[in-house]
């Protein structure tokens, strides 16, 4: 087992509440299992370790109406659900890269609160449940991860791979975090390791507070393991290593070295001349020996730690844990985190009262061909049974008519409600004039091949447009050929001008077409954004750049998603000003190649 795999299952046994949980993304693997099992074994016997499949419903988690009993008893009859059952203990949720939002915010709520409302099918409950989380990440791909607001309230991010080799670290037993979890309460930690910590984090980029707060719970239980009843500089240490490091967006800035004859110096007042000191005046016997005893007593202290210094070695630790190439990973995972709703390799989520996937279940009658919800049904009709039947009873008599086993009314009806996903069409806009044709037109060309086979694995469409000259052609509406696609690009040739403005409104003009049939287009426009070439044909840099931030404005008007990406060899600010007219992400690439070009689209586009 890894040194710090081993050292945050440890750290989590001590604390599971307090810490929230740990984010594991790893296959499923041996390392896996071995990992969980050594939690398991560290936690108290008695502490519940329950596993959560991923289409649990919000009965089975949260709690509910038990139907069976309440239709017997015809009462309400609750039933406790598993985040109540497993207070004080852990879940284990599987696959939750997969996991929904609304499923995310209602793990949310109860790490935030440490229980759970149960205000539903007439029941209204407050029950405790202070649980830890285990977030089994198995998803192969970017856009397979948990989602950002349950990832932030998991103290611990931890990664493993199944070819990783092992590491050696300390170990920890079961009666050793046992000592630990009731030496917690008595740890104390001194105002300058907190700040020390949220120096560090504000150092490597990190916003959330909540950061922080887990890593001085971190560095306390590191504190109780260790047997200590104060925390010390090396559980502060691995506090940032294992809970502040994962989150870096950023690596910490290099210290800025003072020359000699700064300003800073120069603005210094000058030292006073050194004075003689007065001679101190005779000490008695008793003085001396008083003199004896406070100094030996200073000796003994130890000296405060400077806050400082203890901040710049707790950054240390943390950017020692940094993996390598984070720069050149955060680049491009910005761009991922900040693209936008509707974009994704599923398309835009659309409501359908017929098709698609069940996603709950509403009040109402069944009309125009909706399916009723028999369960959720009877779930509303339960809990009214007796007053219903006591009600029918005198009616039933007289007319001599056995009395129903249920009665269920108009206001029970509840019919099923379903999503569909649309589909995604990507249209790849490319600058075939002649300075995109000298500088990057033929990595432009491998990053659309490549992401063309990644459309087609998806059974997505692509389109593909490019402008030379004084025109913008669509060299391929939407299709999910390949072939074609890839033989429609490898026949594009360079050389012209860049009619950029009228590019863009062909593109709008597309983008438009595909949402008129329900489908949810990503515009890609790869340029250098040296346009002059203006909307009526005429030459000139500046009307053509004039009317090529119009017609941004009316692409982003339209509402799609847009990435520019500035392919020039070196980055310009016109085509940054482009980017924001069409509220477009903006990505500029001087010296990536195709690989690299088709990395960034397929973050953008949700397929990385």
């Amino acid at each position: 087992m890894r040194g710090d795999a081993a050292t945050i299952a440890a750290l989590f046994a001590v604390d599971p509440a307090g810490l929230g949980g740990v984010a594991l993304r790893a296959p499923a693997c041996a390392a896996r299992d071995e990992w969980l099992a050594l939690l398991h074994t560290l936690l108290p016997a008695e502490s519940p370790f329950r596993r959560v499949p991923l289409n649990t419903g919000d009965t089975a988690l949260l709690g509910g109406l038990d139907l069976g009993a309440t239709l017997q008893a015809s009462r309400p009859v609750a039933l406790q659900g598993l985040l109540a059952q497993a207070d004080g203990g852990v879940l284990v949720l599987a696959m939750a890269e997969r996991m929904t939002v609304g499923a995310a915010a209602r793990f949310g709520s109860v790490l935030d609160s440490g229980q759970v409302l149960l205000q539903r099918d007439g029941l209204d409950r407050v029950l405790p449940a202070r649980v830890g989380m285990v977030a089994l990440d198995e998803g192969a791909d970017a856009d397979e991860q948990l989602p950002a607001s349950l990832a932030e309230r998991l103290a611990f991010h931890l990664r493993m791979d199944s070819q990783a080799a092992d590491e050696e670290g300390p170990q920890w037993t079961a009666d050793e975090v046992q000592a630990a979890r009731l030496r917690l309460g008595r740890v104390q930690m001194a105002q300058e390791s907190v700040q020390a910590l949220c120096a560090a984090a504000m150092a490597l980029g990190i916003d959330s507070l909540r950061a922080s707060l887990f890593a001085a719970r971190a560095a306390r239980a590191a504190a109780a393991l260790a047997g200590s009843d104060t925390v010390e500089e090396e559980h502060i240490a691995v506090a940032a290593r294992v809970v502040l490091a994962p989150r870096a967006t950023r690596l910490p800035p290099a210290p800025e070295q003072q020359e000699p004859g700064s300003p800073q110096e120069q603005a210094s007042p000058p030292e006073p001349p050194e004075q003689p000191a007065p001679e101190p005046p005779p000490e008695s016997p008793q003085d001396a020996q008083d003199d004896s005893k406070n100094e030996d007593k200073d000796d003994a202290d130890s000296q405060p730690p400077d806050p400082q210094e203890m901040a710049e070695r707790v950054l240390e630790a943390a950017q020692a844990a940094i993996p390598a190439g984070l720069l050149a990973s955060l680049k491009i995972g910005a761009l991922q985190r900040a693209k936008t709703p509707t974009s994704g390799s599923a398309g835009a989520e659309q409501k359908n009262a017929l098709r698609g996937r069940p996603v709950g279940a509403r009040r109402g009658e069944p009309r125009a061909g909706q399916r009723i919800n028999v369960l959720e049904t009877l779930r509303a009709a339960a809990p009214w049974q007796r007053l219903r039947r006591s009600t029918l009873a005198p009616a039933s008599a007289s007319a001599s008519v056995m009395t129903p086993c249920i009665v269920v009314r108009k206001e029970d009806f509840h019919v099923t409600r379903f999503r569909q996903l649309g589909q995604t069409t990507t249209v790849f806009v490319v600058d075939a004039s002649g300075s995109s044709a000298l500088n990057r037109l033929a990595e432009a060309k491998g990053a659309v091949e490549l992401l063309l086979a990644d459309c087609y694995v998806r059974r997505d469409s692509v389109a593909v447009l490019a402008f030379r000259g004084k025109v913008a052609e669509v060299l391929l509406p939407p299709t999910r050929s390949l072939v074609r696609a890839k033989r429609s690009l490898a026949g594009l040739p360079g050389g012209g001008g860049t009619p950029l403005a009228t590019a863009i409104d062909a593109a709008a003009a597309l983008a438009v077409q595909i949402k008129r049939k329900g489908e949810t287009p990503i515009v890609v426009l790869l340029t250098d954004g040296k346009a002059n070439i203006a909307r009526d044909g005429s030459a000139g840099r500046g009307p053509a750049a004039s009317d090529a931030l119009a017609a941004a404005a009316q692409l982003r008007s339209i509402g799609v998603s847009v990435l520019l990406v500035d392919t020039s060899p070196q980055p310009q600010n016109s085509v940054e000003q482009l980017a924001v007219a069409m509220g477009a992400q903006y990505l500029a690439l001087p010296y990536g190649g195709a690989q690299s070009l088709n990395q960034a689209v397929r973050a953008v586009a949700g397929r990385n």
